[in-house]
């Protein structure tokens, strides 16, 4: 394990997933999952836009892509936006240790359940995230609206 993780250069990796989904025309919301020792073990972007398919979320996919781990309550998952019902569902159901959150200022999903229920939180309220989220939600309101079930 890393004694004390840059949590900020984690969070550059969902960054740039995030602003990829954008750039594809998507909803940008990136996310990664990390070892507690630093290795990046996958990443990936909001596709519910591109792929047509409402379970792929950025948290979903940087998990599909990281494949199977032994266990992962020494892994990180972080995100550009704090992690809805369904993504916060995943943490607790494979006992991710910790969840870094770039913003929860435009939605709060479910940090303080995650919190309430052991799971580490830290939310760096990143005001890079904050504006790409606020962009996004006042151009996409339809779409946002469908993202977060609404």
């Amino acid at each position: 394990m890393i004694a004390t993780p840059d949590y900020r250069a984690l969070l550059d990796t969902a960054i740039a997933e995030a602003r990829q989904g954008l750039a594809e025309g998507g909803i940008p919301i990136g996310a990664a999952l990390y070892h507690n020792d630093g290795r990046l073990l996958g990443c990936g972007h909001n596709r519910r836009v591109q792929e047509g398919d409402p379970s792929i979320h950025g948290e979903t996919d940087a998990f599909r892509k990281a494949g199977r781990q032994r266990g992962y309550r020494d892994t990180i998952m972080v995100t550009t936006l704090a992690p809805c019902w369904y993504c916060s569902g995943l943490v607790r159901q494979f006992n991710i240790g910790t969840v870094v959150v770039g913003e929860s200022v435009t939605f709060a999903g479910g940090i303080d359940w995650l919190r309430e229920n052991g799971v580490r939180v830290i939310d760096l309220n990143d005001a890079g995230c904050i504006e790409m989220m606020r962009g996004f939600i006042a151009g996409n309101p339809e779409v946002w609206n469908e993202d977060i079930g609404e």
